[in-house]
């Protein structure tokens, strides 16, 4: 206007008229109608013209992520399923998981897609901001009417994009309690809408099904999704794939790491996005006193400081202001939701996060609503239809959790699955509302119930329930009488963990087991003597015999302290028999023989000859007279112990295997190649199919058999074997166990009779000094080792060093064997020969020289 002042003119109205072409609208020429009046018609113009619907474009509150990872097919699916007129699809997974993430990338590749499409985004998490966003929405595309306080908003906006010539795209972002969304809007002051045609319509109804719009919907909760999609309309958004998550770490963090290292990280982190973001986000902010390895370290070291780290808040800039950052906040809103809506639920999912993640038996669970059951309706007279009312309220549990992707059912159906990171918030969200240890002592009574003990039979319901126990040993519980359960659970796993060979888990779960006992009884309590046999059991399994031994000489004397020194009690004969064991492996064998002869005679005495026990004390003694070299006294005992476990337990039970093993053994020794060999392939291939490949009591058989072979003349069959059971036993005893040992020294034998002797002496000096280490220098094996390696030395043309090596071996096997045992016969002979033979090629040395 002060541009038009300045005009020449004659007309009044030109002045007003002059700024037409300038503002770009029409105006009718009225010539008299005086400037005033004339300067009023074009403001109204412009302003009308302002009000007119600007041209599509993105009304979204994020901008797009330059680190974004592609999730596989999973934006193909969302843009196939958006395609069809008035689509609706919904993104549905843990909180997290990335839907808000991938719902953005939609949104600018529609955009792109398409320059007429407009791109609208509604915060959905509650009513007041869905409100908001319908109004924001209203306002980017100026509707008319949108400032009246009497309007109804929804309805306008629904109306606008019911009657929109252009494609749009709608997003609602966090619908996570759908409930809203079923009622009627209100208006100013929560006041209902005075629209009477509209206000008892649900605000579901005011999302359109047009043919050029579509609706993305983002949800924690299939149930929610379902209020407003098909379930066929349901992606299924998870965690994502190793390959993903390590973009998605290496784009966040920007630096080069160590591939290892990030690896670790993204699996720790269960390949969640959320978390790997908020891992990256600590790890830069801290640099480079922080890094990826550090963090790992620091994560791993216990369930403190992962929560601790998992609850640290990064400010995410393309998540919602409302929307919590830090993973583990974000999903206990979700659990305060679930104990609103359903209670029972929240107390199904506490219990599920102290089991193993995987593998979560239905049985167990269902203890839980047993037992709530038995607290609130013990006089309920119709049981039946209590179990069936129980049995359908489990399965809305279920379905609850499921719905929040919480939990997953396996394919039988009969077992679930947690993420470790969901079970981790939860146990934080419970030690927050003072519930932790409430839900801790459930837990371990319901599996302390049902862990049966480690006899064969059990063995299929022990590996079920194994990792569970494991967890389970992780607890630290406050209440004595859930120490003394949790001691209890401990104990038969360790059990089983020893009968399957597990040597790691053994130790560790009976040495948990008797320091609880201790603790909650005391050292001298027969259930806390119970629990050190356990670990002594565990110690000879792992080949530490020492530490065994002092074991089972304090389970021994405390036992005759407190039950007498009679040997008449289970638990004293059983500590005789444990310590009998250990000084065999020892190689202590006239000590061993003089504790076995006196438990099998009080067994047979007290039990009866075929008693379970009593054989076992037969076989024992069995053993110890074949490593005396008594070979005929073991094989009568053998055979005897044979048939009774044939006649009770059957053919293919694990003892009954045991015995026909060790009667091969004494067949061996005695020379009898061919009925070993017969024995030893039978008892292999039920091992293998009953107790697995790698079992130890399966590696021994394969390895007799090698040796069967290696005696046959069989070498190149020795080797295979020999060769298969070394590695496995390595791997799962490691290289210094003396059954590996044992290995590499039937090795080395195989590699000496095939010529090979530079091989076969590498093995035998590594055995040799593991052994000095290990078992002492006069250990029978010890002594086996000198004895092998004197002939390699002689084999090699190193005469005196060899005989120096066998005057040793027989020197220390005078000390430690019987005068008659075989092993000092034999090298004590080669010792004689070695020695004639340097005689006769005039070739004599000192009877020191050379030796030290």
């Amino acid at each position: 206007m002060s541009w038009a002042a300045h005009r020449t003119t004659t007309i009044k109205e030109d002045k007003v008229y002059c700024l037409l072409g300038i503002f770009g609208v029409f105006l009718p020429l009225i010539y008299g109608e005086g400037e005033a009046h004339a300067a009023k018609r074009l403001k109204e113009q412009i302003q009308t013209r302002q009000d007119e619907t600007p041209r599509p474009s993105r009304v979204l509150p994020f901008r797009r992520d330059p680190d974004f990872v592609n999730r596989g097919t999973l934006l193909n699916e969302l843009q196939e399923k958006c395609s069809p007129p008035a689509s609706r699809v919904a993104l549905v997974g843990l909180g997290g998981v990335g839907k808000s993430q991938l719902a953005i990338e939609h949104c600018y590749r529609a955009a792109e897609q398409s320059l007429e499409r407009w791109v609208f985004w509604v915060h959905a998490s509650n009513a007041a901001r869905f409100e908001q966003s319908f109004r924001d929405i209203a306002d980017s595309v100026k509707i008319e009417g949108r400032r009246d306080p009497q309007t109804n908003i929804f309805k306008l906006v629904h109306d606008w994009l019911r009657d929109s010539k252009n494609p749009w795209l709608l997003v609602l972002d966090n619908v996570d309690d759908a409930r809203f969304l079923l009622g009627t809007p209100t208006g100013n002051q929560g006041q209902p809408t005075h629209d009477s045609r509209t206000a008892s319509r649900p605000l579901r109804e005011y999302l359109p099904h047009c043919e050029c719009g579509s609706i993305v919907i983002t949800t924690r909760n299939e149930e929610a999704a379902l209020k407003l999609v098909e379930r066929r309309d349901i992606i299924a958004v998870e965690p994502m794939d190793k390959e993903q998550a390590l973009a998605l770490l290496q784009k966040k963090l920007e630096e080069q790491q160590s591939c290892s290292d990030l690896a670790g990280l993204a699996a720790a982190l269960e390949y969640m996005p959320l978390a790997i973001v908020q891992a990256a986000a600590y790890i830069k902010q801290r640099a480079p006193r922080c890094s990826v390895a550090k963090y790992l370290d620091e994560f791993r070291k216990s369930e403190r400081k992962r929560l601790s780290l998992l609850s640290h808040e990064n400010n995410e800039l393309r998540r919602d202001w409302e929307a919590k950052h830090s993973i583990i906040v974000t999903w206990q809103i979700s659990f305060e939701y679930i104990q609103q809506i359903r209670p029972s639920a929240a107390d199904l999912l506490s219990l599920m996060s102290f089991f193993d993640r995987q593998g979560i038996p239905e049985a167990l669970l269902q203890r839980l609503r047993d037992h709530d059951n038995d607290e609130r309706d013990s006089d309920a007279e119709d049981d039946a239809s209590q179990s069936s009312a129980s049995e359908e309220e489990f399965e809305h549990d279920v379905v609850t959790l499921r719905n929040f992707h919480f939990i997953s059912v396996d394919p039988t159906g009969t077992s679930f699955e947690m993420h470790a990171l969901v079970q981790l918030a939860t146990r934080k969200w419970l030690a927050a509302s003072g519930k932790l240890e409430h839900w801790k002592g459930r837990f371990i009574s319901n599996l302390c119930a049902v862990f049966p003990g480690g006899d064969f039979e059990n063995w299929a319901v022990c590996q079920t329930l194994f990792a569970h126990a494991k967890s389970a040993a992780e607890q630290q519980p406050e209440e004595e009488s859930s120490q003394t359960e949790l001691a209890t659970l401990l104990y038969r796993a360790a059990w089983y963990a020893t009968e399957k060979g597990n040597i790691a888990d053994a130790i560790t779960l009976a040495k948990k087991s008797m320091r609880l006992q201790m603790k909650v009884l005391g050292e001298e309590h027969e259930d806390t003597l119970w629990s050190m046999a356990m670990v002594g059991k565990a110690y000879r399994l792992g080949g530490c015999w020492d530490d065994a031994e002092k074991l089972d000489l304090q389970v021994l004397g405390s036992s005759k302290k407190k039950l007498g020194q009679k040997h008449s009690s289970t638990l004293t004969l059983m500590s005789m028999a444990n310590l009998a064991m250990t000084y065999n492996g020892q190689g202590r064998w006239d000590e061993a023989e003089e504790l076995e002869v006196q438990v099998m005679e009080t067994r047979k005495q007290k039990l009866g000859v075929d008693h379970p026990y009593t054989l076992t004390s037969m076989n024992n003694l069995a053993s110890t007279y074949s490593d005396q070299g008594r070979w005929a006294n073991a094989e009568e005992l053998e055979v005897q112990v044979l048939e009774a476990r044939k006649k009770k337990l059957g053919v293919d039970d694990p003892d009954t295997l045991t015995s026909m093993n060790n009667l091969a053994t004494t067949y061996m020794s005695q020379g009898r190649w061919d009925d070993a060999e017969e024995l030893q392939v039978q008892v292999i291939e039920t091992l293998k199919e009953k107790l697995g490949a790698d079992h130890p009591q399966t590696l021994i058989s394969i390895n007799n058999l090698a040796t069967t072979y290696w005696n046959q003349g069989r070498w190149d069959d020795a080797e295979e074997l020999e060769v298969q059971a070394l590695e496995t036993r390595k791997k799962k005893f490691g290289a210094d166990h003396p059954d590996t040992l044992i290995n590499m020294n039937n090795l080395a034998s195989v590699y000496w009779d095939q010529g090979r002797w530079d091989e076969a002496e590498e093995l035998e000096v590594q055995v040799l000094k593991t052994r000095k280490k290990k078992l002492g220098v006069d250990h029978p094996n010890t002594l086996t080792s000198m004895h092998n390696l004197a002939f390699t030395c002689k084999s090699l043309g190193r005469t005196t060093e060899a005989i120096c090596l066998m005057r040793e071996c027989v020197k220390l096997s005078q000390q430690v064997l019987r005068v008659d045992h075989p092993y000092l016969i034999s090298s004590s002979a080669y010792l004689a020969r070695w020695e004639a033979e340097r005689v006769v090629v005039n070739a004599k040395v000192e009877p020191e020289e050379g030796c030290s």
